[in-house]
């Protein structure tokens, strides 16, 4: 497996040039969010990456975490590269200082955790799930759950984990079972959860749990779901640990990836109940959980292009040195390397582009939960909520669907050697697998924005967002050497306002057809939104060139991964909008007795 190198100077052109953080740094609160500061947190970081992170993924997925007796052990190395995110305060970057954070914008974080989870993904999960339980606790938790849980959270000293699913639940959580009988201000809390991530391990003294259970007096379903904090060590009133909570680990699983992860199945009360402390008001767990599983929705989504961005920089750095055949049309003296064969040049370009895509696509969601957060102006609070909304579920799924893609292409790229585990490109496909299942599969994103940013209002705040995006289009037109950008753009636009208005009067004919057709809108609505994240990416660069910044060449080929996204996968707008009016009512026509 080759190493990795943080991908920086991409970063921070997207930062400042797609999604435009010195803006975002103007705002009230992230005033800390200078240039200066902005550079030296993303070089800090791009370092700890690639020394200290990167070199653990390989044993990480040969030797995986292990389990004995209740208790967990991540593989060597993993609690010296904790400590390090510990110490530098890593884990606290978009939190208030008041509980031991930086204070800095979100889309700065997504940043840092884009290196984080391309160095190592299994690694890296356990600081995106605790920055999403202090969210949770954050927003909805008492004063005093604050104060008594967030500063050794943010810090780092103790993670956080969500505790959903049970066997018999799955993704339908309106059947958890999970209990909390008060006792006291307290509950006793009883039940098993399965598939929690770093549910145990040997990183930190403690972890904190958010579960979800039922009151006794619950109604049923998902309305009668409360979310809970049930430590693995109890805290006492002056904030020290005391005993160990009722919380048993008694297993972890064998995964196809992400081996060094532990994904724990947690027992609650085999000994008379866990001890927890409910956030919020009763019955209102889901609609809390929800702050935690959109964030991870987002950070699963970062993995999507993560792992692509790993995959690829190793597919490039084979396809490099590897020797084999002389390349179509070569007129050169000798052998080159493999790079220069056509196929694998446009392999290699498609892998690119699209990471570029979903670069933009994702911190540009990223980007809009700062705004809906600290802009002084309501309107634009609530424009960039909406786009946070909107975008969440297709940055999510079609970023993963395309990183698994990614990840393919890099095994492919290698031959017969990408089949080898020792090469290590089979584990970028392995570990990027998980990712279009977790935190909502591909098809529950896609039936979430048809549902909610389709047919709610029958298409007309989506109509809307379609009209700002066509500004895209008109910039591109505008411009010389990119017009036939601008054309393109603008047809795809309009290609995506038939498929909306096809959900819409679908759904007047049978409820069942938008869904049917839902994961081929998510992912046109993906290729559309890359699409205008790489319109963006063309205009900005060739700023660049027109005013000679481009002094190696470095915005022409922007210009040109653009030009070529717009050819491979742009295209896929049209393609995914006849699956959707041609294909709907012939699946649904389908006898499920002969499948």
């Amino acid at each position: 497996m080759t190493g990795y190198a943080a991908p920086i100077r991409d970063i921070r052109f997207v930062l400042d040039e797609v999604v435009d953080l010195p803006a975002i740094a103007g705002l009230p609160g992230y005033e800390e969010a200078t240039a200066d500061l902005v550079g030296s947190i993303l070089e800090e970081a791009g370092k700890i990456a690639a020394d200290v992170v990167a070199p653990l993924n390989q044993v990480g997925d040969s030797v995986g975490s292990t389990w004995a007796d209740g208790d967990v052990t991540t593989p060597e190395g993993w609690s010296d590269a904790w400590n390090a995110l510990v110490e530098g305060g890593w884990n606290g970057l978009p939190f208030p200082a008041e509980w031991g954070g930086m204070g800095l914008p979100q889309v700065l974080n997504l940043a840092v955790q884009e290196m984080w989870q391309s160095a190592n993904m299994a690694f890296a999960l356990c600081p995106m799930l605790t920055q999403g339980a202090v969210h949770a606790i954050e927003l909805f938790g008492s004063e005093e759950q604050k104060a008594r849980w967030l500063p050794n959270m943010v810090t780092g000293v103790w993670t956080g984990t969500m505790n959903l699913t049970e066997p018999q639940a799955g993704s339908d959580l309106a059947a958890v079972r999970a209990k909390a009988v008060p006792e006291g201000d307290k509950y006793r809390i009883s039940g098993q959860k399965i598939f929690i991530t770093y549910g145990e391990q040997d990183l930190t003294e403690n972890i904190v749990h958010l579960v979800l259970a039922r009151l006794p007096d619950a109604p049923p379903g998902v309305k009668g779901i409360s979310l809970f904090i049930v430590p693995k060590v109890l805290v006492g009133e002056d904030g020290a640990l005391g005993a160990r909570n009722d919380v048993v680990c008694a297993s972890i699983e064998h995964k196809l990836g992400i081996h060094g992860s532990p994904t724990a199945v947690l027992v609650f009360g085999e000994a008379g109940g866990a001890l927890g402390e409910m956030i919020g008001e009763p019955n209102r767990g889901l609609e809390y959980m929800f702050t935690m599983m959109n964030h991870a929705r987002l950070n699963v989504g970062l993995q999507g292009l993560a792992i692509a961005e790993r995959a690829h920089q190793q597919a490039v750095a084979y396809a490099r040195e590897r020797i084999q055949g002389k390349p179509v049309g070569w007129r050169e003296a000798g052998v080159p390397p493999i790079i220069h064969h056509p196929d694998v040049a446009r392999m290699l370009v498609s892998m690119k582009s699209r990471i570029e895509a979903m670069r933009g696509l994702l911190y540009t969601v990223a980007a809009a939960h700062d705004l809906a957060h600290a802009h002084p102006d309501a309107a634009a609070r609530k424009a960039a909520q909406f786009e946070v909304d909107l975008l969440t579920p297709v940055a999510k799924g079609w970023s993963t669907e395309t990183g698994q893609d990614v990840a393919s292409l890099g095994v492919q790229v290698h031959g017969g050697m990408g089949y080898i585990e020792e090469t290590g490109a089979a584990q970028h496909l392995r570990d990027a697998r998980i990712t279009t299942i977790y935190e909502g599969t591909t098809a529950i994103q896609s039936n979430a924005l048809v549902g909610r940013s389709v047919l709610r209002d029958k298409g007309a705040s989506l109509e809307a967002w379609f009209d700002r995006q066509a500004a895209v289009a008109k910039a591109l037109s505008a411009r010389s050497g990119l017009a036939d950008l601008g054309t393109a753009l603008d047809a795809a636009i309009d290609t995506a306002r038939l498929a909306s208005a096809w959900l819409v009067e679908a759904n007047g004919r049978d409820p069942r057809l938008p869904f049917a057709a839902s994961v081929p809108f998510l992912m046109l609505m993906g290729a559309l939104a890359g699409g205008i994240m790489l319109g963006r990416s063309a205009l900005a660069a060739q700023a660049m060139i027109a005013s000679g910044a481009d002094h190696d060449g470095w915005a022409v080929a922007k210009v040109a991964l653009a030009r070529a996204y717009f050819g491979q996968t742009l295209a896929d707008v049209d393609a995914r909008w006849a699956t959707i009016r041609d294909s709907s009512d012939a699946v649904l026509a389908v006898d499920l007795a002969f499948l």
